[in-house]
C-alpha cells in the first residue's frame, strides 16, 4: 500500500524564486519533517518578511529579495523583527488590506524562528535573533461546535441540494453522492482534511468498519467509523468504481469533477458552500465539524484520553486544552461520585 500521497502543486516553487537563494537550503532542509502544506505557508511567510525588510531597510531599497545574501540573517536585530510583527497587524499593500490575527502572528514568528534556526545549527550564522523575541500569546477560544439540529440540516442540505445557488445544483446531482460521504466521514470520525483527501480505495476496510489514515507526522492510524458512516460510504463507493480517474489519482478514493484526488482546498470549498446552506450565525469550517465530533465523543465517553487517541493528537494536553471547560464540567459533576460513609 502506498501511504505516501502528497497533495502538491507548483507554488512553492513559484515562491521559492522570490525569495533568497538560501532559502532553497532551508526548504531541503526540511524535506522530510515538515508537511508540505506548512512548507508552504512558512515560504509565504518568508516573503512577506523579507518583503518588509525590502521596503522598510534603506540598506536593502534597490537590492531584489532574491538576490539577498546570507549575511543579511545577522544583520537583523530582534528589534527589526518585532517592529515587523507589529506592522503586519494591520498593513496596506498594492491597494489591499491585510491583517493578522495572534494565531496568524505566532505562526509567522515560528517560521522566522525555523529558518534562522536551520542556518544556526548549521553554524551559517553566529546569532539567532528571532530566539530573542518573546512568542505572542494567544487567548484560547471556546470551541465552537455544530448542534444535533445544524449537522442534521446540513447533511440534509448535501443530500438534497437544498438552498443551493442555481449554478451549484449544475454539478450537486452528480456529486451529492461524493459530497455526502465526504461530509458524514469528517463529522463522523473526526479525521483532518489532509487526511481525508489523502485517502486511498484500499484504505477503507467494510468488515472492520475502518480507515486507515496517515496523521501528521506521517505516522499510519487506525480510525473507526459507525453506520451512518458506513452507509454514506458505501452508497458512495458504488459511483466511485463506475469513475475512470486520471492517471496518477486511479487509487484516490475522492475524487475531484476533474476526475483528480480532491485537494485540502477544495474541500474547505465545498464546506464552505454547504455551510452556507444552514441557518445559524456560526461560521462552519472543516475544523468545526472535527471539533464537533470531539466535544459529542467526549460527551458520550468523559474518556479525554480516548479522544486524544481518536482524533490522532500525539500529547493528551493538547486535547486537555482544547476541550479545557468540557473536562472541568466533567469534573465537578463527579465530585460527589465517591461515598465517604453510608447514610
Amino acid at each position: 500500500m502506498n501511504l505516501q500521497k502528497p497533495i502538491m502543486n507548483n507554488k512553492p516553487l513559484i515562491i521559492l524564486k522570490e525569495l533568497p537563494p538560501f532559502a532553497s537550503d532551508y526548504f531541503r532542509g526540511v524535506e522530510f519533517t515538515m508537511e508540505s502544506r506548512t512548507k508552504l505557508s512558512y515560504a509565504m511567510d518568508l516573503k512577506t518578511f523579507f518583503y518588509y525588510i525590502k521596503e522598510n531597510n534603506p540598506t536593502y531599497k534597490n537590492i531584489p529579495v532574491n538576490q539577498f545574501s546570507i549575511d543579511i540573517l545577522e544583520k537583523i536585530e530582534s528589534y527589526d523583527i518585532e517592529e515587523y510583527l507589529s506592522y503586519i497587524r494591520f498593513y496596506e499593500k498594492d491597494g489591499k488590506t491585510y491583517t493578522n490575527n495572534e494565531r496568524a502572528i505566532k505562526r509567522k514568528l515560528s517560521a522566522l524562528r525555523s529558518f534562522y534556526g536551520y542556518f544556526h545549527r548549521n553554524k551559517r550564522i553566529n546569532v539567532n535573533p528571532a530566539e530573542q523575541v518573546a512568542v505572542p500569546k494567544l487567548h484560547e477560544k471556546a470551541i465552537v461546535r455544530l448542534e444535533i439540529n445544524e449537522v442534521a440540516q446540513l447533511l440534509d442540505n448535501v443530500e438534497s441540494g437544498d438552498k443551493l445557488t442555481k449554478h451549484q445544483l449544475i454539478s450537486h446531482e452528480k456529486l451529492k453522492g461524493r459530497d455526502l460521504a465526504l461530509m458524514t466521514l469528517l463529522l463522523g470520525t473526526g479525521i483532518r482534511v489532509s487526511e481525508c483527501v489523502g485517502l486511498d480505495l484500499q484504505d477503507v476496510d467494510f468488515e472492520n468498519e475502518c480507515i486507515k489514515v496517515v496523521r501528521k507526522g506521517g505516522y499510519e492510524d487506525i480510525v473507526y467509523f459507525g453506520t451512518e458512516v458506513r452507509e454514506a460510504l458505501l452508497s458512495y463507493w458504488e459511483e466511485r468504481n463506475q469513475i475512470q480517474a486520471l492517471p496518477g489519482n486511479e487509487n484516490a478514493l475522492f475524487l475531484s469533477y476533474q476526475k483528480k484526488r480532491l485537494s485540502v482546498r477544495s474541500v474547505e470549498k465545498l464546506v464552505k458552500k454547504y455551510a452556507q446552506t444552514v441557518t445559524t450565525l456560526k461560521k462552519i469550517t472543516p475544523h468545526k465539524l472535527r471539533s464537533t465530533y470531539g466535544t459529542n465523543l467526549y460527551q458520550e465517553t468523559g474518556d479525554i484520553y480516548l479522544v486524544a487517541d481518536v482524533l490522532g493528537h500525539k500529547d493528551v494536553n493538547t486535547t486537555k486544552k482544547h476541550y479545557a471547560d468540557m473536562l472541568d464540567e466533567t469534573k465537578r459533576k463527579a465530585r460527589n461520585a465517591v461515598k465517604l460513609r453510608e447514610k
